[in-house]
């Protein structure tokens, strides 16, 4: 990814991070920002902080996609307000500069629209037996009667969408 991000050869590339609830994306995005190679450091959107609640995932990459991708594509100043879970409404709005590079991560951020303004593409693949075991081990067990219902938003992103064939960058996580 790193070398992704170098080749791109701007002060402001997009990167986005899309694989299943639990895959690393998480992790793997942090990890990115930590070790950014560019000078100045990246901003990371995290859709965790975006969907609408757990029937948001659609919603969520959808909101991404117009109030932080294109706006960011087109030089433009942008603000995105995060949900609030427990309060189940938008909360306070973020800034993102198009100055500066941008990591988007989340579920359902790699679709035809979004991958064509991207400028690395990462898919993240992991068995579903890891994935929930980290899922829970995050979220802890509020997450798990939503497992099912959120596991079959991502079957229908997948399905429509087909993220990993969009992806530039292919990470797989035991």
């Amino acid at each position: 990814m790193l070398d992704a991000v170098i080749a791109v050869e701007a002060s402001n590339p997009v990167v986005l991070i899309d694989g299943r609830s639990g895959a690393g994306k998480t992790t793997l995005s942090r990890m990115l920002t930590a070790n950014w190679p560019l000078s100045a450091r990246p901003q990371l959107v995290a859709l965790d902080s975006i969907y609408p609640g757990w029937d948001g995932m659609d919603a969520g990459a959808e909101k991404a996609l117009h109030d932080v991708l294109r706006p960011h594509a087109r030089g433009l100043l942008s603000t995105w307000r995060r949900w609030d879970w427990n309060d189940q409404s938008e909360a306070e709005a973020h800034a993102v500069s198009p100055a500066l590079g941008l990591i988007v991560e989340g579920c359902g951020v790699l679709t035809p629209a979004s991958a064509r303004i991207a400028d690395v593409r990462v898919w993240v693949e992991s068995p579903e037996t890891s994935r929930k075991r980290r899922a829970l081990e995050r979220d802890g067990e509020g997450f798990r009667p939503h497992w099912d219902r959120w596991a079959m938003q991502e079957d229908k992103h997948i399905a429509r969408d087909n993220p990993h064939s969009l992806a530039d960058v292919m990470v797989v996580l035991p």
